[in-house]
């Protein structure tokens, strides 16, 4: 089994990394689904993690994934930029009108990674077609495909999963992810058949009282004031699939 932590901080890297995971997505905002990190906090996270690998997410916006011409430039200077800033691979995706993956701009961003592994997010997700994306994704060369069976939570879009996984047919790894945490982790790989998890796993940070402006995060609960990767929730998770 290999486990992925999403995390936004370099702090997040450190945790991740100690605990042990395989592999780290590195976002920033991840309140709004993820979206790419500064170069900086590449080249740092590269420097902090000893064991586990660093793999950018790719996302210049939040929102869908049609990206005009230009999105898809900037998304293609973010991959050129972040490789050579030690990350070890990326995750990134891009859908065309008919809801299926935009091809060419697909092949664009991979060929961007220069042979980096290259993991497709969750636009699978919201796909008119997870089954067709995924055979589109190997066509393309897709390292592995991250995906919640196209619900909220890993465990309600199980079937779908545990259907991508005998699809794939070892050509391609699935990756469940949606609410993934120590306490259903091995209910999830039951249920899927998959080896590969991912996971967000935060908790609010407790904020100071301020004045009448404020920048609290995106639903951070009342009283707190941003989340941050949970040291615990983290080591229980791989705690749970090492044991």
């Amino acid at each position: 089994m290999r486990v992925e932590i999403s995390v936004e901080s370099i702090k997040g890297v450190r945790i991740a990394d100690r605990a042990g995971a395989d592999r780290i997505e590195l976002c920033s905002a991840l309140s709004e689904g993820g979206l790419t990190p500064s170069h900086a906090l590449v080249e740092m996270a590269a420097i902090r993690a000893l064991g586990a690998e660093v793999h950018p997410l790719i996302r210049p916006r939040p929102g869908d994934f049609q990206y005009s011409k230009d999105e898809l430039a900037v998304m293609n200077r973010d991959i050129h930029a972040v490789d050579g800033l030690g990350a070890t691979g990326m995750v990134v995706g891009a859908l065309g009108p008919d809801g299926l993956l935009d091809m060419d701009a697909c092949e664009q961003l991979i060929d961007s990674a220069e042979y980096k592994p290259v993991t497709l997010h969750r636009a699978i997700d919201v796909s008119a077609s997870p089954r067709r994306v995924l055979e589109q994704a190997m066509t393309l060369g897709f390292k592995r495909v991250l995906t919640s069976g196209g619900q909220r939570s890993a465990l309600d879009g199980a079937s779908l999963i545990k259907a991508l996984v005998a699809q794939a047919a070892g050509e391609i790894e699935i990756m469940a992810c949606g609410g993934v945490r120590a306490s259903n982790a091995l209910a999830v790989v039951e249920a899927t058949g998959v080896t590969d998890l991912h996971a967000a796993v935060r908790a609010p940070v407790q904020g100071v009282p301020g004045d009448a402006v404020s920048y609290v995060g995106v639903g951070v609960p009342e009283g707190f004031d941003h989340f941050e990767t949970d040291a615990d929730g983290v080591a229980a998770l791989i705690s749970v699939i090492r044991g």
